[in-house]
């Protein structure tokens, strides 16, 4: 499975975050606007031994899931001291898309997920030797998985039962070690703190919207988390895990057992949390990601630990059918995917394909790459992250590309060539109709079209781009935080009742990959995109990962 992983990296062409994130890799800054910087360093660490290439980005996704792996192994060994159990905590992963398949496309949540595992790791590491030192340890992990992403910050209900609920709970409250914990993950943390201190605490205020916003309660948005969490986890596996984890969940509390309340709430509370943001709120594909490793090897102690309470050998044989049915189909899944990707022809999904809807953009940059040879400019220019991100990783430097708004994405970047932008006319690759976009009406440039191109996956076209030239006009790095070329995307617009809905659509405009499509740089373009642009950010299909 991981030389199938190692194929997938290598041969799928990179997604524009996993672009995105690679432009993050070749700056200094101490993090970003949009997450931590975690995922840059992951990625420069793949891309220092294997170069800029597809598996080089993505080497440190295949090395996380290999940790993750080892981490289960480990507790599940210390918990049961069964070779069975082992197995299936380390076959599990393997079973469910996201780990099995997707690890090996870096984000946020795969720089996260070893940290965050390593952290229930060390807090097993306590419950059975009593040493306080793995409060250190724990702490560690805890700083350096919220150094990646802030979603980690949701183990903090398992941890706090963990401390509290058994009877140990006066021993460590009178001890310094959880304290000094604390103390150590805010340093492992504070590159991010720093950062955000030096610029108006802009990540959190970011982010913040997602957990602050009510849209209104949707049907669409429940089934998409509920029908995302069985594909991503396993159609078989999903409600395996979580029946596991309501067994451990009530031995633990019941019996006030640490480890078995640790691993519980650590799954179940986010799981809950998420499920009720998905009322109103289409909650992101990968948020949920980072919990499920805890509930496999959750799964894995109960199967032994039912054996011990003398369950009937009816339900112990149950129980090994559905789990060996979970991780034989699951595989099988996971199989079948990447079969799909790497060696088939055909286009099943249409537009809505995951892979397919973020793929081609190498034709995109052959157009750019001929209207810089036609025309003699010397850098690109571009109205979205996304195509900026690509065009940076298709060019690998070659020629300057700017993305000249949302400059408050950019902070304390490298500059990225004004010798050869500041008196020489560029070429801007946009979507359409960004190039119609409220947003030029700010941009002093003589505007010349040249022409379109069109990004194709397996004969769909999945998106058109406008190219023109730019010219008498320099793009300005650091605009001031007032001016529409500064901000980034709106992090929350309203839109008018969608005809025959009666209520008012709330969007949030922080564009995921995949949803919302008819999203763009101001409220202005949103409208001009599409008649409806809340339909269309709320129904639109998002793609695994």
């Amino acid at each position: 499975m991981t030389l199938l992983r190692i194929v997938y990296a290598s041969a799928i062409e990179l997604r524009t975050d996993e672009a995105y994130y690679w432009t993050w890799s070749k700056e200094a800054a101490l993090s970003f606007l949009d997450h931590p910087p975690g995922i840059a360093w992951l990625i420069r660490f793949g891309t220092a031994i294997f170069g800029d290439t597809n598996f080089g980005v993505r080497f440190g996704g295949i090395v996380a899931m290999l940790v993750t792996q080892l981490l289960l192994a480990d507790i599940v060994r210390r918990l049961t001291h069964d070779a069975r159990a082992i197995v299936f905590a380390v076959l599990m992963p393997e079973a469910a898309l996201y780990y099995g398949l997707l690890m090996a496309k870096v984000a946020p949540d795969v720089a996260m997920i070893p940290f965050a595992v390593a952290m229930m790791w060390s807090l097993v590491r306590l419950a059975q030797g009593g040493d306080g030192r793995w409060w250190l340890a724990a702490g560690l992990f805890a700083g350096l998985s919220m150094l990646s992403k802030f979603t980690a910050i949701m183990f903090a209900p398992a941890v706090a039962a963990f401390l509290l609920v058994p009877d140990w709970r006066w021993r460590w409250l009178r001890s310094p070690y959880p304290y000094l914990a604390v103390l150590v993950a805010i340093a492992a943390f504070s590159p991010v703190l720093i950062w955000n201190a030096q610029h108006d605490w802009a990540s959190f205020r970011f982010q913040g919207v997602r957990a602050t916003a009510n849209y209104g309660i949707s049907l669409r948005t429940i089934g998409d988390y509920i029908g995302l969490q069985f594909g991503l986890v396993g159609f078989v596996m999903l409600p395996v895990v979580l029946m596991d984890l309501v067994l451990t969940a009530w031995r633990g509390y019941r019996t006030r057992e640490p480890v078995a309340i640790l691993l519980s709430t650590a799954v179940l509370v986010p799981f809950v949390y998420f499920f009720f943001k998905s009322l109103t709120l289409r909650v992101g594909d990968t948020w949920p990601m980072f919990m499920w490793p805890v509930g496999f090897a959750a799964a894995a102690v109960n199967l032994v630990t039912m054996t011990k309470e003398r369950w009937s050998a009816r339900m112990l044989e149950s129980s090994l059918f559905w789990i060996r049915t979970a991780i034989v189909s699951g595989i099988a899944f996971v199989i079948i995917v990447f079969l799909y990707y790497v060696a088939a022809p055909w286009n099943l999904l249409g537009k809505i394909d995951p892979i397919g809807a973020e793929a081609g953009y190498e034709q995109v940059a052959a157009r750019a790459q001929a209207a810089l040879d036609e025309t003699g400019a010397t850098w690109i220019a571009t109205t979205d992250y996304r195509t900026y991100a690509m065009m940076r990783w298709l060019f690998r430097g070659r020629v300057p590309v700017i993305e000249i708004n949302e400059r408050g994405r950019f902070q304390d970047f490298r500059d990225p060539g004004m010798d050869k932008i500041k008196g020489h006319a560029g070429i801007y690759v946009g979507r359409e109709p960004d190039d119609r976009s409220s947003l030029w009406e700010s941009i002093p440039a003589k505007r010349e079209q040249l022409g379109r191109v069109e990004r194709r996956w397996r004969g769909v076209v999945t998106d058109t781009y406008v190219v023109e030239k730019l010219s008498g006009w320099t793009p300005e790095l650091s605009p001031p935080k007032d001016s529409p070329l500064f901000q980034w995307k709106v992090l929350a617009g309203a839109y008018p009742p969608l005809e025959g809905e009666g209520r008012l659509i709330l969007s949030a405009a922080k564009y995921e990959p995949g949803w919302g499509d008819g999203l763009s740089t101001s409220n202005t373009a949103c409208l001009e995109r599409s008649p409806h642009p809340a339909r269309a950010a709320r129904d639109r299909p998002s793609p695994p990962g």
